[in-house]
């Protein structure tokens, strides 16, 4: 499995508008941060989580060519905002695009993207097909784990594959779910910022919660600009813990 983050910022990314912070100024690349997704690649399988508000930069970036599926977290803009430019795909690959996630953000979708769904099409609109996410299911053969955490009120989907488990906007998970994350080899989490945030992991949450589950790997992802400097906040970390940085790619 390869795994390529695709965005590690939060809702506004990094830099933000109108901000000269020393890290919305950084000339470091690794402080340059699209919305969060990350591209996997399993079982001869293109998947993507998420469809943020730069997801057709974050194509053309990583050159992708294939595309299999589609899972989301949740309804938020900065998870689904790009998903029209899965068109590109479909003429690409020549069949619709299946994305996976729960009821009300299947309902959200096909709202936000009516156009997409109506019975008579503009030509050249999306092709999608929705499937809603109700416990584990698989993609081509690949099982794949929903892990339900909460964003202050908001359900969010982690997604466990295999080995390797990505949970974003997640602030409080319950004892049911961590289960479903142990023993994992790569765990991906949210850590927005150092100061209390109502529907995020803090840095230090994020640490507390990585140290207990104890994988062998862990890198955080959804970040601020608050955070601080990547160059800075890395060597804070205690060992097998890494921040992400957009770009990256990590073999499980």
């Amino acid at each position: 499995m390869i795994v390529t983050f695709l965005g590690t910022g939060t809702s506004q990314g990094v830099p933000v508008i109108g901000c000269d912070c020393q890290v919305c100024s950084s000339l470091d690349f690794r402080d340059q941060r699209f919305r969060a997704s990350v591209w996997i690649e399993v079982d001869g399988q293109s998947i993507v989580v998420d469809t943020g508000p730069d997801f057709r930069q974050q194509m053309l970036r990583e050159r992708v060519r294939k595309l299999d599926a589609v899972l989301f977290t949740h309804e938020h803009k900065d998870h689904t905002a790009g998903l029209d430019d899965v068109r590109s795909f479909n003429f690409l690959q020549q069949k619709d695009m299946p994305i996976y996630g729960r009821d009300t953000v299947i309902k959200n979708i096909r709202n936000e993207y009516h156009y997409a769904f109506a019975e008579k099409k503009y030509p050249g609109v999306p092709s999608i097909t929705t499937n809603n996410v109700d416990g584990q299911f698989d993609i081509a053969g690949t099982e794949i784990t929903p892990i339900d955490v909460l964003h202050y009120k908001l359900p969010v989907h982690g997604y466990r594959i295999k080995d390797f488990v990505y949970i974003t906007d997640a602030k409080t998970i319950d004892q049911s779910e961590i289960e479903k994350i142990k023993g994992c080899e790569v765990l991906v989490l949210n850590a927005l910022q150092r100061e209390p945030h109502i529907s995020h992991f803090t840095l230090q949450e994020a640490l507390e919660f990585i140290d207990f589950i104890n994988p062998k790997r862990a890198f955080l992802t959804h970040i601020s600009h608050k955070m601080g400097l990547h160059k800075n906040v890395s060597e804070e970390l205690p060992d097998g813990v890494s921040i992400a940085y957009d770009g990256l790619k990590i073999s499980i």
